[in-house]
């Protein structure tokens, strides 16, 4: 089962949204959905970001709207995963959720390594880019096209163990120092790479090629 999420960032690229089972909005994410003629199963978060019309409009279209107050301590896609997880699904894919305001797209990015929520398979797409975290002790696998650029950015200090298998720059039981660009602009060598960390916290990008990048949707949607 894949659950995505549609936050308010920045969306750019309508024609790679993958095939969903749940469609979740968080807050003013809900009107990307709409300007794609798209009503999203719930909207999950404080409603600041959509005007009354909008919320009529929602609801009337058959979305299920779930308030919080404004003075809360999470964001409203952090409310969003939460309220994905009791899908138990397979994957959670995240849209728009990079943009103008660098707080909340450090925040977005982190939230994926949130305690409660390390357990789920979640990714964030910005167009040709895919924004996973590996968690120390995990095996991560990378499906793509030779030449699609990989990046391995630590988060929270220094990334330990590190064990990559079809990039073009290996890494053996190595370290990337936290604050160092040393794991930026790798390269995929093979149609699939895997990582291995056995201490930290890596961010990994996947950057694919143009043409990569539609292969993928196309096995995505068989």
């Amino acid at each position: 089962m894949r659950v995505i999420i549609f936050t308010n960032g920045d969306f750019s690229s309508p024609q790679d949204i993958l095939p969903w089972d749940v469609l979740i909005a968080a807050d003013g994410g809900a009107r990307h959905l709409m300007k794609l003629g798209l009503t999203p199963g719930w909207v999950i978060g404080d409603m600041d970001s959509l005007t009354a019309p909008e919320r009529v409009a929602l609801k009337d279209a058959g979305a299920k709207l779930i308030t919080y107050p404004a003075r809360k301590d999470e964001t409203d896609l952090e409310l969003a995963l939460h309220k994905a997880r009791e899908f138990q699904p397979d994957e959670i894919v995240i849209y728009a959720a990079l943009g103008a305001r660098w707080d909340m797209t450090f925040s977005n990015l982190l939230i994926l390594a949130h305690p409660a929520l390390s357990e789920l398979n979640a990714r964030l797409i910005d167009g040709t880019q895919e924004l996973r975290v590996l968690q120390n002790h995990k095996t991560m696998q990378i499906d793509g096209a030779p030449g699609d650029t990989v990046s391995l950015i630590p988060l929270a200090g220094d990334a330990v163990g590190i064990s990559t298998y079809g990039l073009e720059y290996i890494l053996k039981d190595d370290t990337l120092i936290f604050g160092a660009a040393r794991g930026v602009s790798n390269v995929l060598s093979d149609t699939r790479a895997t990582i291995t960390l056995r201490g930290g916290l890596l961010l990994v990008v996947h950057i694919r090629q143009g043409e990569a990048l539609v292969q993928a949707i196309k096995l995505a949607t068989l």
